[in-house]
């Protein structure tokens, strides 16, 4: 990553590594005479340094702020950069947030995040195929209830290898019918066998609960529906409303507090937030939060001030931040066994 404190040199090291990892060169990169020259808002606002990629000349222009101004400003510079310079610009940051990210290629602005993300649309070059992509979900991934069901199984302590599913579903608040398909897919995808005494029904299974989280794995998706930001609003009292996301994890990691707090919903919880008149927003606002709707409760541990590091776990995944995944092996130190 970027760090906008670090000496020019180092800068450019960082984004001839990333170049080299992704596209296979190592072009040089140099202060640009030009700089100088610049109007004075453009040189408090960026170091510009020079580049030769894929035989044509072109500028990065590294964004040296603390805070990064809105997206529309920064394409107005952008703009203003290559027609001065005459040659294409490409915008250097440490950091994009995923709404960011969009924007800035429904803009065609050129960017890039060194150890992250690339989009160069003058070269033909999409960063989509140079960072890693959350895994697919198999055709055969277990129903949100049922994941749910089966984490607060996972998150019992200690582990007992045979359960009732008709508890775990009446704590969930589920249906009768719903507790029939969890059944099913748990026995269909080999996780746990049916027992059956009376009127009663048992889940069984010879592994361990690290074992069980191994093979429930590739079944198994993130929670969140959709992501957005919103402003809380005073009428909407809600105690049990949990930390999620980079919140959640840098409460049980060395990850930093991330810029905005994050917090995950129920569609319950969503409901009343929007009778309440809860307004969503375009993008973060001052005291705006982003927010999470997951596809099931994020309160699987009530008394937790944070969703449970199974879910959280399989909500950030796919996070190509190589400082989250370290967050995420950190993590596994919280699970239950």
């Amino acid at each position: 990553m970027v760090d906008k404190r670090a000496p020019a040199h180092t800068v450019d090291t960082t984004v001839q590594a990333y170049l080299h990892e992704t596209l296979g060169i190592a072009p040089q990169v140099q202060a640009w005479l030009g700089a100088g020259k610049l109007p004075y808002f453009l040189q408090d606002a960026y170091d510009v340094r020079e580049l030769k990629l894929l035989d044509r000349q072109i500028l990065l222009a590294i964004d040296k702020r603390p805070d990064k101004p809105g997206l529309a400003n920064v394409r107005g510079q952008m703009d203003k950069l290559r027609q001065l310079a005459g040659m294409p610009v490409v915008y250097v940051t440490g950091t994009l947030a995923s709404y960011e990210r969009k924007r800035l290629i429904e803009q065609k602005v050129p960017f890039l995040v060194p150890g992250n993300q690339l989009y160069l649309p003058d070269l033909g070059i999409d960063m989509r195929e140079y960072f890693r992509k959350p895994p697919a979900a198999p055709d055969t991934a277990l129903s949100p209830a049922t994941q749910a069901m089966l984490i607060t199984v996972l998150l019992r302590h200690p582990w007992r290898t045979e359960w009732q599913p008709a508890e775990v579903v009446g704590e969930l608040g589920y249906t009768a019918m719903t507790l029939s398909r969890a059944v099913k897919e748990l026995t269909a995808a080999g996780i746990a066998t049916l027992r059956t005494e009376g009127r009663a029904r048992w889940l069984h299974t010879e592994r361990t609960a690290a074992e069980t989280w191994e093979r429930a794995k590739p079944l198994l998706r993130s929670p969140i529906k959709r992501r957005f930001w919103a402003r809380p609003v005073p009428k909407w009292k809600q105690p049990h409303v949990k930390l999620a996301g980079l919140s959640a994890l840098a409460r049980h990691s060395m990850l930093s507090e991330p810029q905005w707090p994050v917090y995950a919903v129920s569609p319950a919880q969503w409901k009343i937030a929007t009778q309440a008149g809860i307004e969503t927003l375009p993008e973060p606002l001052p005291g705006a939060c982003e927010w999470e709707l997951w596809h099931y409760s994020p309160a699987l541990i009530p008394n937790s001030d944070t969703v449970d590091p199974l879910s959280l776990t399989l909500s950030l995944q796919g996070n190509p931040d190589e400082r989250v995944q370290l967050a995420l092996d950190e993590l596994k130190g919280r699970f239950p066994w």
